[in-house]
């Protein structure tokens, strides 16, 4: 996938003299954000961009703020952050958006990982230049939506959920390393590996007979390709494709992994024999407790249930 887009999904899907809010995350990417934010955000204006701001001080706010301006009227929607800011708005919005309205989401990737843009980005690109070209210019495509139903309620992304290894890593990084920056998911990694785990998460796609109940090493619900920031754990997923791409590696070693662990960085990954992948449009689950997983670069402990799409359920400026 490249940042040129077909036709038919190029355009203004929204008023382009509506007004956006910017949810700002100063904290994200160590602090990053906080410091290019306001300069970035004037050069938006500058590009006739109408531009209101806000600011988060605590997890969740994004989530309420977006809530709040939806039920307002406001459809036109900016992440300055991570990718868990883009998460928190996204909670903020639906299941609304799927009867009152459809918004439009921009993404100002000043956070750590910035995994969604990726798919959009060329390669070798800036990728904060990219998102300035592309917020002043409009250009607009329809992006899918995936919807988790757990024992708690119902959550939504566009990235990815993963659990097992990938999850345990997220887990230690946001709880021990989150302060380090690119640094700390190496410390993740590593710790990950010491402490290396491979366990069975019955799952079943679609209409299969039996819940999956093998060990492996992670399970991947993916609608774009990268995670941790370069992590290509994807690499056939598509942000429109109205299916869930599934990607599971087996019980590998701690040996095995680590002579493989730079083929999660390109894909490659995908021809060791343990590893296989599948387009899915449900998925279920039958957990015995809840675990960890990762969603959408946000660490949470959920009893899953289930995981379907809304097809093509939100504009992105990318």
């Amino acid at each position: 996938m490249t940042a040129a887009l077909p036709v038919a999904d190029a355009g203004f899907s929204y008023d382009p003299g509506e007004r956006f809010l910017a949810v700002v995350n100063p904290a994200a990417g160590g602090g990053r954000c906080g410091r290019m934010a306001p300069e970035a955000i004037e050069g938006i204006r500058a590009a006739g961009v109408p531009m209101d701001v806000t600011e988060t001080r605590a997890p969740g706010d994004a989530t309420r703020v977006a809530r709040t301006e939806y039920l307002r009227g406001r459809r036109c929607f900016l992440a300055v952050g991570g990718d868990g800011t883009s998460f928190e708005i996204v909670n903020g919005v639906f299941p609304e958006a799927l009867t009152r309205g459809r918004v439009t989401l921009g993404f100002l990737p000043l956070g750590t990982g910035n995994s969604f843009l990726r798919d959009f980005v060329p390669k070798g690109t800036d990728q904060v230049e990219h998102a300035l070209e592309v917020i002043g210019a409009g250009r607009t495509r329809a992006c899918d939506v995936l919807r988790l139903t757990h024992a708690g309620g119902t959550l939504y992304f566009i990235n990815l959920l993963s659990m097992g290894f990938a999850a345990d890593v997220a887990a230690l990084v946001s709880r021990r390393f989150k302060g380090f920056g690119e640094l700390g998911y190496l410390l993740g990694v590593l710790t990950g590996l010491a402490r290396l785990r491979r366990r069975a998460f019955p799952v079943r796609l679609d209409d299969a007979a039996d819940f999956d109940r093998r060990r492996c090493l992670f399970l991947s619900f993916n609608n774009s390709r990268f995670t941790g920031g370069k992590m290509m754990i994807a690499p056939m997923a598509e942000t429109s494709s109205g299916m869930i791409e599934y990607v599971r590696w087996g019980p590998i070693g701690r040996a095995g992994l680590v002579w493989n662990l730079r083929t999660l960085y390109d894909g490659t990954h995908l021809n060791h024999p343990l590893a296989e992948r599948h387009a899915a449009r449900r998925v279920e689950f039958k957990l015995e407790a809840p675990v960890d997983v990762m969603i959408d670069g946000e660490v949470r402990t959920l009893d899953c249930r289930t995981i379907d799409v809304l097809p093509r359920a939100l504009d992105v400026l990318v």
